[in-house]
């Protein structure tokens, strides 16, 4: 028996939402990297024409703004002429940049629009009163979401309103994300608490750190084995895009639906081994350390000095065997081709 959302999420499309109202303001685009570039072309696609980029001096994303047609500003300057102003730089930036260039330039009742709640759900960001404050986040990587809306197409989108000083924030909110193109797709309304948490517990537990860490550990397995990196690799992490395409577009049943009945009647033996009791109560310990700030406090202790664990572990991964394994059976494909 197929189950049923008991109290599905309210979903907004193009017809619920009023594009006149974002094309009206001034908005300030503050970072110009995946994101930035992205909200800012398909808002000028999607008729805004009154678009400012805002970068600190020497930011290497400047020419590249420019070249796209649109005017530069620091934040601040960007910030104390618009209505509407997106925050688009990384996450652990955000309290340094509102504190010293936003909060201090902002006009009376300006909203403010973020891809992603941690600042405010943490406290890095205590927005003034006077502010509107929405989110605005489009679930994919900016190039992928540029891409999609130029084909006609677009994503889905997490929507939320923190704060409605001006009684209008709802509808501005709604009117950006139909401007990014998530209108087309589905506009999901929700709170900055929950996209946060369930964005940073997914990343970790799945998307990147879980499936890094299986993919890898998987691999060693074999390779300690005695079964040579080239098949294990192939085996291990250059199918996996083949499988994940395939739950993307029929979901995991239908996926498995597809698969030869030797992998499903494998993975419905060997899935829940893997990814027991004990993976289960190590997701609780994650789920509680992003619900509880320890997570973000770590994080933003280590970019506070200088991120030397992220450098470290970044280092540390690009010198994994697969690493090599991926490199050379790359560099062969490409000199096939020549």
């Amino acid at each position: 028996m197929t189950q049923t959302l008991s109290n599905p999420l309210p979903v907004f499309h193009d017809r619920d939402c009023d594009l006149s109202i974002i094309r009206n303001k001034r908005v300030a685009v503050i970072g110009y990297g995946s994101q930035g570039r992205t909200h800012a072309l398909n808002l000028r696609d999607s008729g805004v024409a009154d678009i400012v980029i805002g970068l600190k001096a020497g930011s290497a994303t400047r020419a590249k703004a420019l070249a796209d047609g649109f005017p530069v500003a620091t934040a601040g300057e960007a910030a104390a002429e618009a209505d509407v102003v997106a925050v688009m730089v990384s996450d652990e930036a955000h309290r340094d940049l509102y504190r010293d260039e936003l909060e201090p330039n902002l006009k009376p009742g300006a909203a403010l629009i973020f891809a992603h709640g941690l600042s405010v759900r943490f406290g890095l960001v205590t927005p003034r009163p006077d502010l509107d404050v929405i989110l605005d986040s489009p679930k994919g990587i900016g190039p992928r979401i540029r891409d999609l809306y130029e084909a006609g197409e677009g994503v889905f989108c997490l929507f939320g309103v923190h704060q409605d000083a001006s009684g209008g924030a709802h509808a501005l909110g709604l009117s950006y994300a139909a401007a990014l193109g998530c209108g087309r797709k589905g506009i999901l309304e929700t709170t900055f608490a929950a996209e946060c948490e369930s964005d940073l517990f997914g990343e970790q537990v799945v998307l990147c750190g879980g499936v890094a860490e299986l993919v890898d550990g998987a691999f060693m397995k074999l390779v300690d084995a005695g079964y040579p990196p080239e098949v294990a690799w192939f085996e291990c992490f250059y199918e996996l895009k083949l499988v994940t395409d395939l739950m993307y577009e029929r979901g995991i049943a239908g996926a498995f639906a597809k698969i030869s009945n030797t992998a499903e009647y494998g993975a419905y033996l060997t899935g829940p081994r893997v990814i027991g009791e004990a993976s289960l109560r190590a997701m609780d310990g994650v789920l509680s350390d992003v619900r509880d700030g320890s997570f973000v406090k770590r994080l933003m202790a280590d970019y506070d000095a200088g991120s030397p664990e992220l450098l470290a572990n970044r280092k540390a991964l690009g010198e994994r065997t697969i690493e090599a394994v991926g490199a050379h059976l790359t560099e062969a494909a490409a000199k096939a081709k020549d």
